[in-house]
């Protein structure tokens, strides 16, 4: 049963990281936003999809959004406690640290759990629903905005079609028009324009590739360069529908696995995933271990100076994971082993400094 005093702890504590987490969410969703809009751009992502891959990759970025969110809403909540004198007020009237502690664990609890099921299996299971997404859009003529009675470019920069009917599952199309640009043999460029009474749209076995299957028609290979215009005459006219290509640097293949499948590969990149996403909610206990000593302060003290600090400690200690991470991506390090001694490490220190701060001092002593 919470007392009193937990529930007011908690309740404070709970505001200053939703405060927190909602800044963090505004600008994460900017620079994810930007990103889904360059993308956009270049053709990588179709527009109809783009707000719900924009909202797949923020679910998997709360693994890294709520961490930071607890820890400093945290240290937000707590300095503003003994900056108004809060906190030295319930010292004096006998609070010690298990005071402190059992609103800051349970908070952390709380938000570990979370942390773990986002790091675990919501995160990457969002990562794979987002790829799935945006590789069927690149492969139907559909999720490119093709309606009847417009031009609409295709997907992968395939050309402009235009169509006067469509099917509602867009398999079927009605008289078509389709201009394409391309280089010859000789590296010339040419304008290929096709027309058809129909067409159908149908796909390989291996549902990677579809074509436009179209029938009774008109083909123009028309030259810049020139005037040797070629036209031709047929009954069935295939055209690939190309996809786009997603970008090398941008996938990452392990990040798509599960948490099972990562147990039981043996490779680097799967090692190095796996130990991120165990740190995330293992980091959110030891930031908020981090918090109790760091947010101590004293009425007068500067209103940021605890906050700069907190900052750059929580920046070393997650470029020290990365370093450690990288290690193992290339091939250095074979375990995890490092990462945990980090772990460990600043949680001892942490908690060191969080009971030395409670601990009575002894009084000097003078000599004659």
């Amino acid at each position: 049963m919470l007392s009193i005093l937990d529930r007011y702890f908690l309740r404070e504590l709970a505001y200053g990281v939703f405060a927190t987490a909602v800044v963090l969410l505004v600008i994460f969703a900017g620079g994810a936003f930007a990103t889904v809009l360059q993308k956009v751009a270049n053709g990588s992502i179709q527009p109809t999809i783009m707000f719900q891959v924009l909202g797949l990759q923020m679910v998997d970025l709360l693994s890294m959004l709520l961490p930071m969110s607890a820890f400093l809403g945290t240290l937000m909540a707590l300095g503003r406690m003994y900056r108004e004198s809060e906190m030295h007020v319930l010292a004096s009237s006998g609070m010690g640290p298990r005071g402190m502690l059992r609103p800051v664990t349970l908070l952390a609890a709380i938000t570990t759990v979370a942390v773990g099921t986002v790091s675990l299996w919501l995160g990457p299971l969002a990562s794979r629903t987002s790829d799935q997404l945006i590789a069927a859009a690149n492969r139907s003529v559909i999720a490119a905005g093709l309606d009847a009675g417009r031009f609409t470019e295709l997907p992968g920069k395939g050309g402009i079609i235009f169509v006067d009917t469509l099917s509602r599952d867009g398999t079927k199309l009605g008289k078509t028009f389709i201009a394409t640009d391309r280089v010859d043999s000789n590296g010339n460029p040419q304008v290929r324009v096709v027309n058809a009474e129909h067409g159908q749209m149908y796909q390989e076995s291996d549902g990677e590739s579809r074509f436009l299957g179209l029938s009774n028609g008109w083909q123009f290979e028309i030259p810049l360069a020139g005037d040797n215009w070629r036209r031709m005459k047929y009954e069935r006219n295939d055209i690939s529908l190309s996809t786009v290509g997603e970008d090398e640097q941008d996938t990452d293949p392990s990040h798509e696995l599960t948490t099972a499948q990562l147990l039981t590969s043996r490779e680097p990149d799967a090692l190095g995933e796996f130990v991120s996403r165990v740190a995330a909610p293992v980091s959110t206990l030891v930031l908020m271990m981090m918090v109790l000593p760091m947010s101590r302060q004293a009425p007068r003290d500067a209103r940021y100076g605890r906050l700069l600090i907190a900052v750059l400690a929580y920046f070393l200690y997650v470029i020290w994971q990365l370093i450690a991470r990288a290690q193992i991506l290339k091939g250095h390090l074979h375990t995890s082993a490092p990462i945990w001694v980090l772990h460990l490490a600043v949680f001892a220190v942490a908690a060191w400094f969080f009971w030395r701060q409670y601990t009575p001092r002894r009084a000097a002593k003078r000599t004659a």
